[in-house]
């Protein structure tokens, strides 16, 4: 696991203080070592995060006549199967990176499919002048980049590009959308000149002239299965292949372990890790004071039934210093509070190992989210005629603020399923409206979203809840859960494997229709009862709890005073982003218990405190 970072010049030289210094902007992921390539007018950068061949893996690592080098984030679970069908190579390490390097040789672009794993990497073709970029499948490992006229620049973290000089300018559109996901989502940066990588995409930059494109997407839900398979069947398939992704995962050479939530997505890995494990599995979890918020009691059930090596640490609001580091680790608006606690449990488990494993991807691939079960509902408005729609949009308008169904009407009258999805479960569109100024809205055409996200919805004819999952796992789980997770973990050192994320298990799920997912107006059906016999039984049907924060009862006292000494201050208010009048009616509103507004805020506390270290970026 490593920070990489780097750039090709049309007319070189390279200066090599250069990339060191873009390098230098990500010492936190990988603080073991350091490595650099410069030659005419390449330059590649690599910090070292030591997991796999520690002795030899040094980076950049080259073929055998040194006319291709790469610098690699990540780690290549198949590597030592790929090896052996690269046999006809000298290999110099054993580590995953010399893989891709002697695999490219092979096959080029193509050697992409072979690998199963999580990665980014730049690989420099001496012979041909090329720079190859890629990302892995689902985008665990981030890659920035930006074409300009000098040549193109990459890196693990936008702070590489910034200190290598790469125009800042806003990108105003990005901004808005951040409005509606509170996230930037892919492939936009807050900046004009920065794109980021797509989730299974690669560039290729060769004598000044750039290309790119996506060797795999994750495949489409199906509505029903096609397979002969039984219910037990498909059961006994998920849990043999589940074991195998945990199972290559836990090939490490230095401590390992797994974050626990005490939901079924983390209680299934650390289950699988504890039955293929000669030795207890090392556990981490993170609680609250406020027993709403607290999974811990759920946690210590599955720690116990495995006698896990079981680690709790609990968040309180004094912890709130950490809030202007998380800006900083972003480098771009991030406004999921649940990154606070993804913080803390990084660092707790970074004191004892360097790996974990997570259940992140499950409710992506197997439709646990509770909003997927209510899709049908929404579905059945597609009957409506249009201009009864428009008649619920109007009356929606009108509507005074306060009245209890107002934004489920403008909802209702929206033209598509997917729509509605965006309006009901993202930031609704009359809180926007009354809270930012017209030019920071999104366009207000029902089709813009789908246009903006057209590479990241499937294709025509599929039914909402596919369209749904899938726009859920190419774009919000890359955009959203996994900068999250990569972000906060590699700022405490540590790396995170994901075998939700396994691309033969997102195929088999993909493989199961509907009625195995949801059942009962509960999603994971086919997870739960493939995990049944494994699980504590009091997890099996205890409602979703999500890895929330109580940011909303920290915004009424310990957080009140921050929150407002940003928001009212006047170097917010003076941006011309919000309504000042509307921001202190949703304040005065939050503390009083009227409405609970904490999404918002904590949204808006996030861009204020990204635009002042933007601000102190600037010369």
């Amino acid at each position: 696991m490593c920070g990489i970072a780097g750039f090709v010049l049309n007319n070189g030289p390279a200066d090599p203080s250069i990339v060191r210094g873009m390098c230098d902007q990500v010492r936190h992921r990988g603080p073991d070592d350091e490595g650099f390539y410069v030659n005419g007018g390449c330059a590649l950068g690599m910090r070292r995060l030591s997991i796999i061949d520690l002795s030899t893996g040094h980076q950049p690592i080259s073929n055998e006549d040194g006319s291709a080098w790469v610098v690699f984030n990540g780690e290549i679970y198949n590597f030592q199967e790929l090896r052996c069908q690269l046999a006809r190579h000298r290999f110099a390490t054993q580590s995953d990176t010399e893989t891709i390097v002697h695999l490219y040789e092979e096959e080029g672009i193509e050697g992409l499919l072979r690998l199963r794993g999580m990665f980014a990497f730049a690989l420099w073709d001496e012979n041909r002048h090329r720079l190859f970029l890629a990302r892995d499948r689902f985008g665990k490992k981030p890659l920035y980049y930006a074409v300009l006229p000098q040549g193109i620049y990459f890196g693990s973290e936008l702070k590489c590009l910034r200190v290598a000089g790469v125009p800042l300018e806003l990108d105003r559109e990005a901004l808005q959308l951040y409005f509606q996901f509170a996230y930037i989502p892919d492939p936009r940066s807050p900046f004009q000149a920065v794109r980021k990588l797509p989730p299974g995409g690669w560039l290729t930059y060769e004598n000044g002239n750039m290309a790119e494109g996506r060797y795999w997407r994750p495949p489409v839900p199906v509505s029903g299965s096609a397979e002969p398979m039984t219910e037990e069947d498909a059961c006994a398939r998920l849990r043999e292949v589940l074991d195998e992704a945990v199972r290559i995962r836990m090939i490490s050479d230095v401590p390992l372990g797994a974050f626990l939530s005490g939901g079924i997505d983390s209680s299934s890995v650390v289950a699988s890790m504890a039955l293929q494990s000669g030795a207890p599995v090392k556990t981490f979890s993170i609680g609250f004071d406020e027993r709403s918020h607290n999974e811990l009691p759920y946690a210590a059930l599955v720690a116990r039934k495995y006698a896990t090596d079981h680690h709790e640490i609990v968040v309180r609001p004094d912890t709130v210093q950490l809030i202007s580091r998380l800006v900083h680790h972003f480098d771009e608006p991030f406004g999921d509070s649940s990154a606070l606690p993804t913080f803390m449990v990084s660092e707790f488990a970074a004191r004892h190992v360097k790996v974990v494993l997570s259940g992140d991807g499950g409710d992506e691939l197997f439709a646990g989210y509770d909003r997927f079960a209510g899709l049908g509902r929404l579905e059945a408005f597609d009957r409506l005629p249009r201009l009864a729609r428009r008649g619920l949009a109007w009356l929606a308008a009108v509507l005074p603020y306060s009245t209890y169904g107002k934004n489920y009407l403008h909802t209702i009258s929206r033209d598509s399923g997917l729509h509605r999805y965006f309006e009901r479960w993202y930031a609704n569109y009359h809180m926007r409206k009354r809270l930012l100024q017209p030019e920071w809205m999104l366009p207000a055409g029902n089709g813009y979203l789908e246009r903006e996200f057209a590479e990241f919805l499937p294709p025509t004819g599929a039914d909402i809840l596919s369209q749904v999952m899938y726009f859920e796992a190419a774009q919000n789980l890359p955009a959203d859960m996994l900068v999250k997770v990569d972000r906060m973990s590699m700022a405490n050192s540590l790396e995170v494997r994901c075998p939700l994320l396994d691309q033969e298990l997102a195929a088999l799920a993909a493989s199961f229709p509907h009625h195995w997912m949801i059942h009962g107006g509960k999603g994971k059906h086919i997870l739960i009862r493939a995990m049944a016999d494994r699980l504590p039984r009091e997890l099996l049907n205890r409602p979703k709890m999500g890895f929330a924060v109580p940011v909303a009862e920290w915004f009424r006292g310990p957080l009140r005073e921050m929150l407002r000494d940003h928001l009212t201050g006047p170097r917010f208010c003076s941006r011309g982003i919000v309504r000042a009048g509307f921001l202190e009616h949703m304040l005065e509103e939050h503390e009083n218990r009227r409405r609970n507004n904490s999404y918002w805020l904590w949204s808006m506390l996030m861009l204020e405190l990204w635009f002042r270290e933007w601000e102190a970026w600037q010369p």
